[in-house]
């Protein structure tokens, strides 16, 4: 499924799933330690060598923390993570949509457990593995008390993640997106701030599909509360026109290219409520660094993705870090009148 050794159209010879599960143990032996040029970023209570990050869903269970980092990424972010360990939906449950270079995905939270992760997190960080390493919590299907379960998760994961994203914006968890709401986030937040070691960030994803007065009031709530990122956005229900593969009419979450102008359209939203009182990581759709810097330009001062990864191999975020890189670059000597896009601050050297 990603372009590890063999070439990705290999992989896709195999069910989506199992071709998933493929290239995971292929980034358990991966040799590469790709060094993209330096793009240092302190942003969303976190500091990394570039602001191009792995988003949650490729790594679930923190197999491979080692690995991503070595592909380039500035960051990696694993999960979602439950409190008790559970299957997930039924398969089949990942989708490739070849022709739109996209997939749908209804894994509904298929975790090994707060413990198994943490227990992989903690011989990663004793073995000497470095990078910024985050953790996207999630709650069980059958919980009643979703602020219980993320700060379960929280605690579990203390002094190993060096941020943690409240995930309110799954899809395939029933009740889940009623949940982005300024009272219940406002109690999972306490909840988990209480939970999370102090110097951890706290982010709160949310999904495209809220309409613009709803994103607008999230924002500002979420602008006063003790979050130091938002991430915009999750995979969206909708289907935009036309997508061409067979597989779109498939129940469940669209990431891709798809998913990139409401996704946008979202973050240009937030970023006007928040009016630059919190920092935004910019998800969905990006498979290039035209696409990072156009996020930037909407205002994150992160991205992540995930997606791109099967259709653009496994060099695709050392090439967007370096193109990024190069990018900013190019417009600070040749625009040196005219702003440019800036990162909110620049981790020392």
């Amino acid at each position: 499924m990603y372009h590890l050794w063999p070439p990705s159209r290999v992989l896709h010879l195999l069910p989506p799933e199992k071709a998933h599960n493929a290239a995971l143990r292929l980034l358990q032996f991966s040799p590469f330690r790709l060094r993209p040029p330096a793009l240092p970023v302190r942003s969303a209570g976190i500091e990394v060598a570039n602001p191009v990050g792995l988003a949650a869903g490729f790594d679930r269970h923190g197999e491979v923390v080692r690995g991503a980092l070595g592909l380039g990424f500035g960051f990696v972010e694993i999960g979602g993570v439950t409190p008790k360990p559970q299957p997930g939906n039924p398969q089949p449950r990942l989708f490739r949509l070849a022709a739109d270079r996209a997939i749908v995905n209804r894994m509904g939270f298929y975790s090994h457990g707060a413990a198994a992760v943490a227990g992989r997190l903690e011989r990663y960080r004793d073995r000497g593995g470095r990078g910024t390493v985050g953790v996207n919590l999630a709650k069980n299907k059958a919980s009643e008390d979703a602020a219980r379960d993320y700060a379960a998760v929280a605690r579990a994961v203390a002094g190993l993640a060096d941020f943690v994203t409240v995930n309110v914006s799954s899809p395939n968890t029933p009740g889940l997106r009623a949940l982005q709401t300024e009272g219940e986030l406002r109690r999972i937040v306490e909840r988990v701030r209480k939970a999370a070691p102090s110097g951890t960030a706290l982010w709160v994803k949310l999904c495209p599909d809220l309409d613009r007065a709803h994103r607008m009031a999230l924002g500002q709530a979420l602008a006063a509360m003790p979050v130091e990122g938002v991430v915009i956005s999750n995979t969206t229900v909708s289907r935009p026109a036309g997508l061409r593969s067979p597989e779109r009419g498939e129940q469940g979450g669209l990431s891709g290219p798809p998913l990139k102008a409401l996704a946008t359209e979202a973050l240009r939203d937030i970023r006007a409520a928040t009016d630059g009182r919190i920092d935004l990581i910019g998800v969905g759709g990006i498979g290039n660094a035209e696409d990072a810097l156009e996020r930037i330009e909407a205002g994150a001062s992160l991205v992540q993705f995930n997606t791109a990864l099967i259709y653009g191999g496994s060099l695709l975020p050392y090439r967007i870090a370096r193109d990024l890189a190069r990018s900013m670059e190019a417009a600070r000597r040749t625009e040196p009148v005219a702003p440019v896009p800036a990162f909110p601050s620049v981790a020392p050297q």
